[in-house]
């Protein structure tokens, strides 16, 4: 489905994945299932229920590993509207819009936010939370697809209100950021729960209901998934199924 300023997203609820992305190596202790096959990696299979006072996993956010910063600081606020304001922000449909973020937690991962078809959601570590910006366009969309919505505000479990806001992306849709940050998906992901995205470019992350990138579970840097070609949405990728050498 095309929207708005040419953006291809796909639709969520009859999403048709590509064949896995290229699969990591596990790095750390507890990532991988029993029996783990490099060639057949299924992250994050198995979600377990969701929980309105669901926390960050101590010591696997990025301020944790980083520098000690509080997790639970106060959210960034959203960027202003780009010019026009918000009589030109572009309608999405109801088959597109993210409508709900909810806490949950999933096998060897742990905290996660998921949108309301129960994916799990990332950040992008080329974007920025102040101010928010998503440097994430064009086949970078296609790959990650934004979390878009019309009004802003989202059903939420388990997440603060006062961290969830909106920023305006290039083609005038309005995404949800958690903490200042841009939610997407991933095509990888074939099935909710699953967590594909993690480390991916080096540059992605799960992201936790605090707005920190989750590192309980670090798989080795991988590439992402093909892009769709064309106007076809249906994440089939290159004739290998593999992924290509996509920066983003």
């Amino acid at each position: 489905m095309k929207q708005p300023g040419g953006l291809v997203v796909p639709e969520k609820r009859k999403l048709s994945v590509v064949g896995a992305a290229l699969a990591a190596v596990i790095t750390l202790p507890g990532c991988a299932p029993a029996g783990f096959d490099a060639g057949a990696a299924d992250y994050g299979n198995a979600a377990e229920p969701a929980s309105n006072d669901v926390q960050a996993s101590p010591g696997a956010t990025e301020e944790a590993v980083a520098d000690g910063a509080d997790p639970t600081a106060e959210a960034t606020a959203p960027a202003d509207p780009a010019d026009g304001g918000e009589a030109n922000t572009p309608e999405i449909s109801d088959e597109v819009a993210t409508t709900e973020l909810n806490a949950a937690k999933v096998a060897r991962m742990g905290s996660t936010v998921q949108d309301e078809d129960g994916f799990v959601l990332y950040r992008f570590d080329k974007d920025s939370d102040d101010p928010a910006k998503s440097n994430c366009n064009g086949d970078c969309a296609k790959i990650w697809p934004p979390a878009v919505t019309n009004d802003g505000e989202p059903t939420l479990k388990g997440v603060d209100k006062s961290l969830v806001g909106t920023v305006t992306r290039a083609d005038g849709t309005k995404q949800l950021t958690l903490k200042g940050w841009p939610l997407y998906r991933y095509i990888g992901d074939k099935k909710p729960g699953q967590w594909k995205g993690q480390n991916v470019s080096g540059t992605w992350f799960v992201i936790t209901p605090t707005g920190t990138k989750n590192l309980t579970c670090l798989p080795a840097v991988s590439k992402p998934v093909a892009p769709p070609s064309g106007d076809d949405t249906s994440g089939e990728a290159g004739s290998d199924g593999s992924g290509g050498d996509y920066s983003y």
